[in-house]
């Protein structure tokens, strides 16, 4: 079980550094949630019933953790660091490596909500509405709502930061 276990997280170690990426901002959170998610995915790997797709499974854990996450992290006082935009010291790697048109995008998604972030990150890695439902665990109809209106909502937030 521990070999199976040990193949299926570096097989998807992708997966779960997209879902860190997406709720976290600081490297050191970002680490802890990994290990999170991994626990968690350890402590329910002996319930898993093989009844949908590993990667199903997986984004359910790791979303489900990061959120109940975010909502404990949010609780407690506010954490804050010097950003380098209030430094205003460019960060020239940035620059190099990302077109201004993602970098947009990234700043819009990081205003979503937890849930939307979850839906549209999905979204984006080609999932299926049916995919998506079961792993945010609401109705087919219901995401192919939401992502709509995601979609209108980042498109009104790239317009804003655009003007």
């Amino acid at each position: 079980m521990e070999k199976d276990f040990i193949l299926l997280i570096n097989t998807n170690r992708g997966l779960i550094y997209k879902v860190c990426n997406l709720y976290c901002q600081n490297e050191d959170d970002k680490k802890d949630l990994f290990q999170e998610i991994v626990l968690q995915l350890w402590t329910s790997f002996p319930h898993f019933r093989n009844e949908s797709k590993n990667t199903t499974w997986l984004y359910r854990v790791a979303l489900n953790t990061a959120i109940s996450n975010f909502r404990k992290e949010s609780r407690k006082p506010e954490r804050s660091a010097i950003s380098t935009n209030e430094l205003q010291i460019p960060d020239m790697n940035f620059y190099q490596t990302e077109s201004n048109d993602l970098s947009l995008l990234q700043q819009a998604i990081e205003q979503l909500s937890e849930i939307e972030k979850a839906i549209i990150m999905l979204y984006l890695e080609d999932k299926s509405y049916d995919e998506i439902a079961d792993i945010i665990g609401m109705t087919h109809s219901n995401v192919g709502v939401r992502i709509n209106r995601i979609k209108i909502k980042l498109e009104k937030l790239i317009k804003s930061d655009r003007i």
